[in-house]
């Protein structure tokens, strides 16, 4: 049977364009149904990560930390050209302003958080009121602190309740619980509130002896610190249990060293860090808690710590 042609050309070579022409159509559409599928797969792993606080001053830290499942490798960016490649960790920034913090989890998953950084807490300048009192003082003790300067209302919070604790010139608390505490005061007559720092201590706790011989007392002390630590990755008083903790055992050294082993998984950080993490670290249950003394000391150079997560079962 013969073609039927038109201009010289045959009417099946136009059909076979066609036919090529739909077959190009069709692997573009399956191309593009198989990238849409493999970047649903992909968007199921989400960063889970968070930093402990996006407002902070000079003089501290931000904590932060990545709970990204399955995650190996971590970009910790800060906003000023640092960087740092942790899963957790803590950083320190030089000047006050606003700064966004990425993170990049195993080179492609991304997330950030915008931080406030504010310039150290002191008693400001400018400010027509000042306080004046001591610095430091024992828990059940009454502490007396007086504003100096015009102003009619006075209004004192002792940073322990979160509430105005005394109104007037004249401010009398007795601290029930050890700690640094940041003392603030609100007049009539002032721009901002002024702030005064007063470390509190308990001298009963520090009469107890700190390190005890090996045998039972020493299970003790080890059950000691295992149930402090559990008690603030359990969400109870914070101040209380970390500063019982390092008057009673790291001689005041908040940068002891700790070594933890979780889930398998070993890091080291400082006993600061550690303590603050549990805060805000999810579910976590403390095994074990041995230290390490220092030769010739009383004083811990090393807590190794032992723990796992709640929704993970202890081997």
């Amino acid at each position: 049977m013969s073609e039927t042609t038109t201009n010289g050309k045959s009417v099946s070579s136009n059909s076979q364009g066609y036919v090529f022409l739909y077959i190009f159509i069709a692997i573009l559409i399956l191309a593009g149904i198989i990238f849409l599928f493999k970047s649903s797969l992909f968007d199921k792993r989400t960063v889970d990560a968070r930093i402990l606080k996006d407002e902070l001053y000079l003089n501290e830290d931000l904590v932060f930390t990545d709970n990204t499942k399955n995650a190996k490798k971590w970009l910790w960016e800060f906003g000023n050209g640092a960087k740092l490649a942790t899963q957790n960790g803590n950083y320190r920034y030089a000047k006050s302003g606003s700064y966004i913090v990425r993170l990049t989890v195993d080179g492609q998953l991304r997330e950030q958080f915008p931080v406030t950084v504010r310039d150290t807490v002191i008693a400001l300048p400018d400010t027509v009121v000042s306080i004046s009192g001591p610095t430091s003082g024992v828990v059940n003790e009454e502490v007396r602190l007086e504003a100096e300067g015009k102003a009619n209302t006075f209004q004192w919070s002792f940073g322990e309740t979160n509430r105005v604790d005394v109104k007037g010139r004249t401010a009398l608390y007795t601290f029930h619980t050890p700690g640094k505490f940041l003392v603030k005061l609100n007049t009539d007559n002032s721009r901002r509130a002024i702030y005064h720092t007063i470390f509190i201590t308990d001298p009963n706790a520090d009469l107890e002896t700190a390190i005890v011989e090996p045998g039972e007392g020493e299970r003790k002390v080890i059950d000691d610190i295992r149930a402090r630590l559990q008690a603030i990755a359990n969400g109870a008083d914070f101040n209380s249990n970390y500063y019982y903790l390092i008057r009673r055992y790291l001689c005041n050294n908040e940068k002891v060293t700790v070594a933890v082993e979780q889930d398998s998984v070993k890091k080291s950080t400082d006993f600061y860090s550690y303590c603050m993490g549990l805060t805000f670290g999810g579910e976590i249950v403390v095994d074990e808690a041995q230290l390490t003394i220092s030769p010739n000391s009383t004083c811990a150079s090393l807590l190794n710590i032992k723990q796992h997560s709640a929704n993970t079962v202890k081997k």
